[in-house]
Protein backbone atom coordinates (compact mmCIF):
# COMPACT_ATOMS: atom_id res chain seq x y z
CA UNK A 1 0.00 0.00 0.00
CA UNK A 2 2.50 2.62 0.85
CA UNK A 3 6.23 2.58 -1.04
CA UNK A 4 8.71 2.63 1.34
CA UNK A 5 11.33 4.98 -0.04
CA UNK A 6 15.50 3.73 -0.05
CA UNK A 7 17.21 6.77 1.75
CA UNK A 8 20.69 8.19 0.13
CA UNK A 9 21.72 8.39 4.04
CA UNK A 10 25.73 7.29 4.90
CA UNK A 11 24.33 5.44 7.98
CA UNK A 12 22.50 2.70 8.68
CA UNK A 13 20.14 1.79 11.44
CA UNK A 14 21.58 -0.75 14.10
CA UNK A 15 25.10 0.06 13.31
CA UNK A 16 27.95 1.73 15.15
CA UNK A 17 29.82 4.61 14.40
CA UNK A 18 32.83 7.22 16.31
CA UNK A 19 31.83 10.27 16.24
CA UNK A 20 32.45 13.87 17.55
CA UNK A 21 29.60 16.32 18.80
CA UNK A 22 30.07 19.40 16.81
CA UNK A 23 27.01 21.15 18.01
CA UNK A 24 23.96 21.89 19.89
CA UNK A 25 20.20 21.69 18.50
CA UNK A 26 17.78 23.82 19.70
CA UNK A 27 16.20 20.93 21.45
CA UNK A 28 19.69 20.67 23.69
CA UNK A 29 21.06 16.85 21.66
CA UNK A 30 24.18 16.99 20.67
CA UNK A 31 24.71 17.19 16.20
CA UNK A 32 27.31 15.28 14.56
CA UNK A 33 27.69 14.60 10.92
CA UNK A 34 28.98 12.28 8.86
CA UNK A 35 29.87 12.79 5.35
CA UNK A 36 27.03 15.90 5.99
CA UNK A 37 24.21 14.10 7.50
CA UNK A 38 23.11 14.96 10.43
CA UNK A 39 23.07 12.91 13.73
CA UNK A 40 21.23 13.77 16.72
CA UNK A 41 22.69 12.38 19.63
CA UNK A 42 21.27 13.16 22.83
CA UNK A 43 22.74 12.93 25.95
CA UNK A 44 26.12 14.80 24.68
CA UNK A 45 27.80 18.45 24.46
CA UNK A 46 30.28 20.09 21.79
CA UNK A 47 33.51 18.42 21.57
CA UNK A 48 32.50 14.56 22.93
CA UNK A 49 34.01 11.96 20.97
CA UNK A 50 31.50 9.21 21.13
CA UNK A 51 30.59 6.10 20.23
CA UNK A 52 26.87 5.98 18.91
CA UNK A 53 24.20 3.08 17.74
CA UNK A 54 21.61 4.61 15.11
CA UNK A 55 18.26 3.97 16.63
CA UNK A 56 16.32 5.44 13.66
CA UNK A 57 17.21 7.03 9.82
CA UNK A 58 15.09 10.09 8.50
CA UNK A 59 15.37 11.50 4.95
CA UNK A 60 17.51 14.58 6.16
CA UNK A 61 18.73 13.53 9.97
CA UNK A 62 19.23 10.52 11.86
CA UNK A 63 18.68 10.01 15.42
CA UNK A 64 21.41 7.77 17.77
CA UNK A 65 22.47 6.66 21.49
CA UNK A 66 25.84 6.70 22.88
CA UNK A 67 26.76 3.26 23.64
CA UNK A 68 28.11 2.16 26.71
Amino acid sequence: MFKQEAYDAPVTEGESYDVTIEDIAREGDGVARIDGFVIFVPGTKVGDSVKIKVEKVMRRFAIAAVED
